[in-house]
């Protein structure tokens, strides 16, 4: 295929992790190896950025800067939450999509590459087949993201590896500090993480028993499995009596027998029309201290768990840098309409990391859940089969540089491009 000379946009979408920005140097860095691209830019806060043309010249970064991304979390070019669509607001995606090829032709931009998670995949499949559709020649390609872990076909979501090392080690500490302070009557702590429809982040938790059954955590509730609330409570008061105390872990998704969100308050609605979770942990908190009479905190991760840097898995950064690198080789090869996937390979007992690709629109808004296989018969934890597939995604330890005893971070200096277009009506 001939050589397509142009610029290169890239972008950030949803949920931040502690690697995003990992995948955001790689395509950078990559990018700089190749003639045939002429200028970066970032997108500033995603697809919402670059409809109103608020671009980025990446070009007047240092070097130093973009080397430091990869042990700096949050997403360094800003994200949004904005999703292009046809099927509810046709009117407003096509005027949205007219905008983008505007924004794209006024900018040269022949390389366009969007880091997220399921919606960003729908969106860069919209953008790949808008451009084909309008003989526009583009290149674009999603590069994975998400703590949730919930895309199709790759082994594992940059992110995830990080999100459950840090997840597991916090599950870890409180279970230390809740039995060393246990008592006669006994206690309960239920932490809750992230994850409304896939349990793979509470799963994760697992990793903190290190083969000990008495280790926490002891109950692990996965949002892929209906529960029986009089269970879960039985479960809890044999593990108090067992154990003297009660580490339970709870994805914010988790449902009842009759598959309504436990923590779901359906009187406030999120942006994408769901109701929004109100503390799934707080309601197991209540029937708990109610019922059994049993002395009960909460621990809610929030953000800190996919913000947590400082703790981020080597494996998971590195396979993150490695998607944004395989996203620009793959378009400057001639690739377009592909998700960077990460491929794991055991031969010779050792596990050796790859990408590849796979085509958009088999990826976007297909979510990937936990096998049920992969969970004790009663659904209580995570079995060895999980615990095989997630250990090695939290090897290593991301070298972060200190000043003053904290995480020295970089930041990006955002010089604006100059605006060619009209503001967005």
């Amino acid at each position: 295929m001939a050589e397509l000379v142009g610029n290169l946009l890239v972008a950030q979408s949803g949920g931040p992790t502690a690697v995003i920005n990992s995948s955001l140097a790689g395509v950078i860095q990559e990018a700089g190896r190749h003639d045939c691209i002429e200028e970066i830019y970032g997108g500033a806060n995603g697809i919402l950025g670059i409809l109103n043309e608020e671009l980025i010249d990446i070009n007047d970064e240092k070097a130093k800067t973009i080397e430091g991304l990869k042990s700096t979390p949050a997403a360094a070019l800003g994200t949004c939450r904005y999703k292009i669509d046809f099927k509810k607001k046709p009117e407003k995606a096509a005027k949205d999509m007219d905008r983008l090829f505007e924004v794209f032709q006024a900018h040269n931009i022949r390389y366009f590459f969007y880091a997220g998670g399921n919606d960003s995949q729908d969106t860069s499949h919209k953008i790949h087949e808008e451009a084909v559709k309008r003989g526009y020649e583009m290149r674009v390609m999603g590069v994975p993201k998400t703590i949730d872990n919930d895309l199709p076909f790759t082994d594992s979501c940059p992110g995830y590896g990080s999100v459950i090392k840090y997840a597991a080690t916090t599950v870890m500490e409180v279970g230390i500090d809740v039995a060393s302070m246990a008592t006669d009557d006994g206690s309960c702590c239920i932490i809750e993480v992230m994850g409304r429809s896939a349990g793979w982040i509470a799963a994760g938790t697992v990793l903190a028993k290190r083969g000990n059954a008495a280790n926490p955590p002891h109950i692990i509730l996965l949002p892929e499995i209906k529960y029986n609330v009089d269970a879960i409570l039985a479960k809890v008061k044999e593990t108090v009596t067992t154990y003297g105390y009660c580490i339970m872990v709870v994805g914010e998704g988790i449902r009842d027998e009759q598959g309504h969100e436990i923590g779901a308050d359906k009187t406030r609605l999120d942006s994408f029309g769901h109701p929004v979770l109100a503390g799934a942990a707080e309601k197991i908190k209540e029937l708990v201290q109610d019922r059994l009479k049993t002395k009960t905190r909460t621990v809610l991760l929030g953000y800190a768990q996919r913000a947590a840097e400082h703790f981020a898995s080597l494996t998971d950064s590195t396979n993150a840098y490695a998607c944004g690198e395989a996203a620009v080789r793959a378009a400057v090869n001639g690739q377009s309409g592909y998700m960077v996937k990460i491929v794991r390979n055991t031969e010779g007992g050792t596990i050796k990391w790859g990408t590849d690709l796979q085509e958009l629109g088999t990826v976007a808004n297909v979510e990937h859940f936990v096998p049920r296989e992969w969970a004790t018969e009663d659904g209580f934890l995570p079995n060895e089969k999980f615990v095989e597939y997630a250990r090695p995604l939290i090897e290593g330890e991301v070298k972060i540089p200190f000043e003053g005893g904290l995480p020295k971070y970089v930041t990006l200096e955002k010089s604006k491009v100059e605006k060619k277009l009209a503001p967005r009506s």
